[in-house]
């Protein structure tokens, strides 16, 4: 199979198409032909070398694809060799062929085009994890996403807004601030020349929102807090300004807020499969009728990868980046 590999972390260009062993698919697994794989900032992350795989995952980067069954490994149930899939992985995407535990499949609808598809495992299992299944997000109540226009971001403002939530997104400058309007955020902020917080406070009366989406970590902590309804709930999904802040203890107590913060790479493959079954139960519904859809920014060749890392890392892309093999 062609795959991307890197003998030694770096910068885009030690990402090279090399041919490996076609893999073969295990107990409980099975091997998946590769339309497309979603680009992920998880993968400029592990090339950096800061975020390797866990044990047993492969080196390959790539957390989710695009495909067609193409082999069923012993003990699997439910899926054919020829279904159209939909999959998370802990690794291995950015390749001609992946090995899938069948927990982690998704169905791609009739009429979604199967290349597209590889943009939506990791953001619906990552955002209905952290909204619907931590957070609990119901309709009726105020979203506020940060990043509203990245992979993760426009996922959450489209099931959000699906779920009959209202969403409150951020954005850096005029073309990301349309883009999230066009995806139907009811209220955007342009975080490089607004206070999120004052906005949001403004268009809820005062009272705050509901769930706040964070992927930029501890330089919004205080002002996260700040924007928060009574008994809200802040969702943390990367670390992106550091490691490091000062919890204002007093603050979340006074708001009665809880906070949480997750990753879904290396967590067990029973807690991977609940959240995917989740996910095909409450997520994949708002799929099959359009009311969530992928939002791809381009496609590109696998030989491209680099590319696809350096645009990422420019901040310009809105939705996901894909490869095709």
């Amino acid at each position: 199979m062609h795959a991307i590999t890197f003998d030694a972390p770096g910068d885009e260009s030690v990402l090279t198409l090399s041919d490996l062993a076609d893999p073969t698919p295990g107990r409980g697994e099975v091997l998946v032909e590769v339309a497309a794989a979603g680009v992920n900032n998880a993968d400029l992350q592990q090339r950096q070398g800061n975020y390797p795989p866990p044990p047993g995952a492969s080196e390959v980067l790539g957390l989710e694809v695009s495909g067609t069954v193409r082999a069923l490994g012993p003990d699997v149930e439910g899926w054919s060799v020829g279904d159209r899939v939909c999959a998370l992985l802990a690794g291995g995407g950015y390749a001609s062929l992946a090995v899938v535990p069948a927990s982690q499949l998704l169905p791609v609808p009739d009429g979604l085009d199967l290349v597209q598809a590889a943009a939506l495992p990791e953001a619906a299992c990552t955002v209905y994890s952290n909204i619907g299944m931590i957070a609990g997000l119901r309709p009726g109540q105020t979203l506020l996403v940060h990043g509203g226009t990245g992979g993760m971001g426009s996922h959450a403002v489209l099931w959000a807004k699906a779920l009959g939530a209202r969403v409150v997104a951020t954005s850096g400058g005029d073309r990301k601030v349309a883009a999230s309007r066009e995806l139907g955020a009811d209220l955007v902020i342009d975080h490089r020349s607004e206070d999120f917080v004052a906005r949001a406070r403004d268009f809820t009366d005062g009272v705050g929102v509901d769930v706040v989406l964070d992927v930029v970590g501890p330089a919004y902590l205080q002002r996260n807090l700040e924007v928060l309804a009574p008994n809200g709930h802040l969702a943390v999904i990367a670390a992106g300004s550091g490691s490091e802040a000062t919890l204002p203890f007093g603050l979340m107590m006074q708001q009665r807020a809880t906070i949480s913060g997750t990753t879904l790479r290396a967590r067990p493959l029973a807690e991977k499969a609940a959240i995917v079954a989740a996910v095909r139960e409450h997520v994949w519904p708002f799929v099959e009728d359009g009311s969530v859809r992928p939002v791809v920014d381009a496609v590109l060749p696998l030989a491209q990868a680099g590319e696809a890392h350096r645009r990422i890392a420019g901040g310009e892309v809105i939705g996901k980046l894909l490869l095709t093999p």
